[in-house]
């Protein structure tokens, strides 16, 4: 469908903060990348997907679990998660899949026990959210995996209704949710607490071991790991379809473009953070840079709920991995390495590694 693409920093943040833009599916003219996107929103839409009033109330719901200074009490439980999974892939020996055994289960681990979903279903439910974020998947597929999960989660939360710990369980127990809200809601937070960090988390050791000035000076000034998750967030930006919005009433920017209500708009973040005006060189990854600005997590009302956990166990995750293998290196030519072009959160079928 028709719409527009969006890759100026100014216009992407004015669009993402405008109230006169909304996020939700149910627009008209609310754009879609094919079918199966259509699809995937369901008949329940999460908070993701839909605006004021109605966003806010879900939203808020939640975010008491992702609070920095919650999170931050979270740090030594993540870095005894990621010792273990680290010590499990040592011990299965090399060269190893750093996604398989490093990436993928560091943050499912990490987001099964705060949602209270039993890990010992994350292969079911990490086969079905890659079913549901493949761009190319028809809408009967989507469809057939989205009920799948929506199921699991209803059920889920019927099992712990009035159980103290957990997102799901206190969710279910509240009055003022449907069990529908309660299932979208939490498979929202499901896909996006294990999808998103575990692509960045591979994506960003590629990105180092394909930059060895950088992986050097981090590695000899660990300090800089902070800033250097930021710029790796700023320089990958793993959400490359962009953003969706549609504009309820005609909108003119600064520079004289004009969207009329209810025309489409792709936000392109991976672009918005890659330009000149706010990232001098900004195809270069610069781990000394101030990316502060970034946009990978979006901005305004919208931007990411999670954000916090997905900084800090960015941040575990890669300062253990340079300090426990000081020799880590790609063992595959880099041409061999498979990319998810296809899948709605960009990363990798697998990264063959060995120390």
């Amino acid at each position: 469908m028709p719409c527009w693409v969006l890759t100026d920093y100014h216009h992407v943040r004015t669009v993402l903060s405008d109230r006169r833009f909304s996020a939700d599916v149910r627009q008209p003219g609310f754009p879609f990348l094919s079918p199966g996107r259509r699809e995937l929103v369901g008949e329940q839409p999460s908070f993701l997907r839909l605006d004021d009033p109605e966003h806010q109330r879900l939203r808020r719901m939640m975010t008491g679990d992702f609070l920095v200074k919650r999170i931050e009490q979270l740090r030594p439980r993540i870095q005894r998660i990621v010792d273990e999974a680290l010590d499990a892939m040592i011990a299965k020996g090399q060269p190893a899949d750093l996604v398989a055994d490093f990436a993928f289960p560091v943050p499912s681990l990490v987001i099964c026990e705060l949602l209270g979903v039993p890990y010992d279903d994350h292969e079911y439910f990490q086969e079905l959210s890659r079913r549901l974020l493949d761009s190319t998947a028809g809408p009967g597929a989507v469809a057939e995996a989205l009920d799948a999960l929506t199921d699991y989660m209803a059920q889920l939360a019927a099992s712990k209704k009035g159980e103290p710990d957990g997102i799901v369980a206190r969710l279910a127990t509240r009055d003022d949710l449907t069990p529908e809200e309660v299932a979208s809601n939490s498979v929202l937070l499901l896909l996006a607490g294990h999808e998103t960090t575990a692509n960045m988390t591979s994506l960003s050791v590629l990105a180092l071991l394909q930059n060895p000035d950088q992986l050097a000076r981090l590695r000899a000034e660990p300090e800089l790991t902070r800033g250097a998750v930021e710029e790796l967030l700023r320089y990958l930006t793993i959400v490359h379809n962009g953003l969706p919005r549609t504009a309820l009433e005609d909108v003119e920017f600064d520079d004289g473009l004009q969207i009329r209500a209810g025309e489409g708009v792709l936000v392109m973040l991976g672009a918005a953070n890659r330009d000149e005006e706010l990232f001098g060189d900004g195809d270069r990854l610069d781990i000394g840079r101030d990316a502060r600005r970034h946009l990978a997590f979006g901005f305004g009302v919208h931007q990411c709920l999670g954000q916090p956990l997905a900084r800090v166990e960015l941040q575990i995750a890669l300062a253990t991995l340079l300090r426990r293998l000081p020799e880590l290196r790609l063992a595959i030519p880099f041409e061999d390495v498979r990319f998810r072009t296809s899948a709605l959160i960009y990363g990798l079928h697998e990264l063959p590694v060995a120390w």
